[in-house]
């Protein structure tokens, strides 16, 4: 097996080269937006806590990456700072994208299956068990010629 040893102008190079490929974490944008209020700043935290990347579908604005999770957490900044309430703001996210935005939908005609769908789900299973267990075994009754062999092998005297 060769090793090879590395000089230190390869150390250099190599040096270099790191620095140029994580110089480009240095230019990651940070959001910072302006407030007039603290009670503001707490709406639009609120509110960007409550509603639902669209791209990631799992996360909310807060913690995606997303551009759409971006231009959705700058709008609801301006709409805040335009002196719409938290309301208003989550009444035309719903009005533009559907009520999939908000992570805790409404109880609707629309979404009374996905409010009523697992209660109905476990009353199913309880109902299925229960009907299960409930159900009386029958004994079916031995043939003759096992009974028979059966009595032989019981009266026989054990061997030690």
């Amino acid at each position: 097996m060769l090793v090879k040893k590395i000089t230190v102008k390869q150390w250099q190079l190599f040096s270099i080269v790191g620095l140029f490929i994580f110089s480009g974490l240095c230019f990651a944008a940070i959001e910072s937006y302006q407030f007039d209020s603290p009670q503001m700043e707490a709406e639009y935290n609120q509110l960007i806590g409550e509603l639902r990347c669209l791209v990631c579908q799992n996360q909310n604005l807060s913690g995606s990456n997303a551009d759409l999770a971006k231009d959705l957490r700058r709008q609801t900044h301006e709409l805040l700072m335009e002196g719409n309430s938290p309301d208003q703001i989550a009444d035309y996210m719903v009005a533009r994208y559907g009520d999939f935005v908000l992570y805790r939908t409404p109880l609707q005609k629309n979404t009374l299956l996905l409010w009523l769908g697992p209660f109905v789900l476990l009353l199913v299973v309880i109902v299925a068990v229960f009907v299960k267990m409930s159900k009386k075994q029958v004994l079916v009754a031995p043939e003759q010629v096992a009974m028979a062999k059966a009595k032989q092998l019981l009266s026989e005297p054990q061997e030690k």
